[in-house]
């Protein structure tokens, strides 16, 4: 059995996309002009026709409708594999591990500098286990791989870690930690992370969140949301990152026991 005509036009549409006849940024031809293009015999297939093929491709995140202006190709995205571990000595899927992934992928990183804030303690990072008007201090990065934006990160400290040493002040300085958080707190506070607790949720991106990841209003993404508490050897907790992909261009991968390579 054929498929209905709105499906053959959607797929052909698609073709030209993946085959980059149709780039991203381009228009699509006007109704009228699918409508034309796909009909027989001189005769034009139907608007709600043409419609469905469009929300088809809008379904599969390929194309854009914007009010007055038409029907735009979107920026097909590569991607990016991490992988996540269960060792508790790197426990550092949130910089070291994902640089290292992207070396090893070929893929270009792109950290933006820290924003550096001390912050009241919010119900969030309570998992700090501080008290009531107790601070923290936050560190706040944006993450684009090959340009595009891939992650945002915030890492909380409680603001007793100052007194561990004069080089905590580095946490205060709005410069990325070039050997990644786990290796400064071992070599220059003595502070080892053991452990670490992992909650990832699932959730509808915030406004700002859209805004930076460049996503349409018209196709909905979910943002993959890891809550990592870490844990010095007395149990008490040493740090707490939240950190924000994107599902589009987010892929996640675990591996436990002895399996064949993928690569």
């Amino acid at each position: 059995m054929a498929d209905p005509m709105y499906r053959r036009i959607a797929d052909d549409l698609s073709r030209q996309i993946e085959s980059g006849e149709l780039s991203p940024g381009m228009p699509l031809k006007s109704e009228v002009e699918l409508r034309e293009e796909y009909g027989k015999d001189g005769t034009m297939v139907s608007r709600n026709t043409v419609r469905d093929a469009i929300k088809l491709l809008v379904s599969r995140g390929q194309v854009e409708t914007r009010p007055g202006q038409g029907t735009f190709v979107l920026r097909k995205v590569q991607p990016f594999i991490t992988r996540l571990t269960l060792d508790p000595k790197p426990g550092d899927v949130e910089d070291t591990v994902f640089k290292s992934e992207a070396e090893r992928q070929g893929r270009e990183i792109d950290d933006s500098r820290p924003r550096v804030e001390v912050q009241l303690a919010d119900d969030i990072v309570a998992r700090l286990e501080l008290g009531k008007g107790a601070q923290v201090i936050s560190r706040h990065q944006q993450r684009r791989i090959d340009g595009t934006p891939w992650s945002l990160q915030t890492t909380f400290y409680p603001m007793d870690l100052l007194q561990r040493g004069p080089d905590a002040t580095r946490l205060l300085e709005a410069t990325s930690i070039e050997e990644g958080a786990i290796g400064y707190l071992r070599t220059h506070l003595g502070i080892d992370q053991v452990g670490w607790r992992d909650t990832i949720i699932a959730r509808l991106p915030t406004a700002q969140e859209r805004a930076f990841f460049e996503l349409s209003d018209k196709v909905q993404v979910a943002m993959f949301e890891f809550r990592r508490t870490g844990y010095e050897e007395n149990g008490k907790p040493i740090r707490f990152t939240v950190t924000v992909y994107p599902a589009d261009r987010n892929q996640f991968e675990l591996q436990a026991g002895r399996v064949p390579s993928n690569e």
